[in-house]
């Protein structure tokens, strides 16, 4: 049985025709003093029930990032009460993932809490997309599916036929995940050097390779406020750089993002809908749909097959 939060329920309507099934009633409101609730409207007894829940805002449903967790959570118990065979949690978006380690004093390991949370509540197993950091896998003692939209995104830029493209990562952090994509495009590396003297802000300080007259992709795993893809864009921009793309798989896309992408050189940026694009989203963005993706693990999960066959085993990036 299928169900969804309501953090991105346009995701959840699109793998729920693709499984052939009907998405599940579930009785889902914020009262008026801000606490979340919910109730399945029918028996889930005996179910293996999927709960389709990125934790991230949405606008057009009235939560936030925190009202979400606190939604799927509480669906998770409630399916759990309800005598649930199995509760497995959709999140293709896994919030608080950045918080995975403590980079000061005093600072909370977030990533760590929030899967201690999502196995206290009772879910039995987790599927998400593209972790910030692999080893966020290691906070769970329940099974992780961690699928990654590199195969879409690599697939859509070869699509294209770019010529004289070079691969750019953002940082020394992303080069691995990079140096993948470069290899299924068949293109060359270059990297940025980036410093980040604040959360939530950068400085991009020179190029290692060669962009002069060259496709420059930049390819990261999310992007939040967007002002340090604008600077990493027109950093490739004045190093001579041809063209200018970017590719992400979790459009985050909070704050100033809007005015820093329209803003920014880049002729396409290529996302996929793990969270959903509030309205007044600029021309340059492109959205790719992973709910085939997530179909497919879906259904090998419900029957017990292999999930890493979808990726031929290539889907541990890190």
């Amino acid at each position: 049985m299928l169900f969804s939060g309501r953090a991105n329920p346009e995701l959840a309507r699109r793998i729920a025709e693709k499984l052939g099934v009907d998405l599940g009633p579930v009785t889902l409101k914020t009262f008026s003093n801000g606490e979340v609730y919910c109730r399945y409207d029918e028996s889930i007894r005996g179910a293996d029930v999927f709960i389709i829940q990125p934790t991230c805002g949405n606008p057009d449903t009235g939560v936030s990032a925190n009202d979400a967790l606190m939604e799927l959570l509480l669906m998770i118990d409630a399916a759990v009460g309800a005598s649930a065979h199995r509760v497995i949690a959709v999140c293709p978006w896994f919030g608080y993932s950045r918080q995975d380690k403590k980079s000061a004093p005093r600072e909370p390991i977030s990533a760590r809490m929030v899967a201690r949370m999502l196995e206290a509540a009772g879910a039995d197993r987790v599927l998400t997309m593209d972790l910030h950091a692999g080893q966020v896998q290691g906070f769970f003692q329940k099974p992780v599916d961690h699928m990654t939209a590199m195969m879409m995104l690599t697939q859509y830029f070869h699509d294209l036929q770019l010529q004289d493209l070079v691969v750019v990562a953002p940082d020394a952090g992303r080069v691995k995940l990079n140096k993948k994509f470069a290899s299924k495009l068949g293109a060359e590396l270059a990297i940025l050097d980036k410093e980040r003297p604040a959360q939530q802000v950068a400085e991009i300080g020179y190029i290692i390779g060669d962009v002069r007259g060259k496709t420059a992709l930049i390819v990261d795993d999310m992007i939040d406020t967007a002002g340090t893809l604008k600077a990493a864009g027109q950093t490739v921009k004045d190093e001579g750089a041809a063209r200018v793309f970017a590719a992400a798989t979790h459009p985050v896309l909070s704050g100033k993002a809007f005015e820093n992408l329209a803003a920014s050189p880049f002729e396409q940026i290529v996302v996929t809908d793990t969270i959903p694009l509030r309205r007044g989203a600029p021309d340059n963005i492109r959205v790719l749909s992973c709910a085939e993706l997530l179909t497919d693990s879906i259904r090998r999960i419900f029957t017990d097959d292999s999930v890493s066959e979808v990726f031929g085993g290539e889907n541990q990036l890190f």
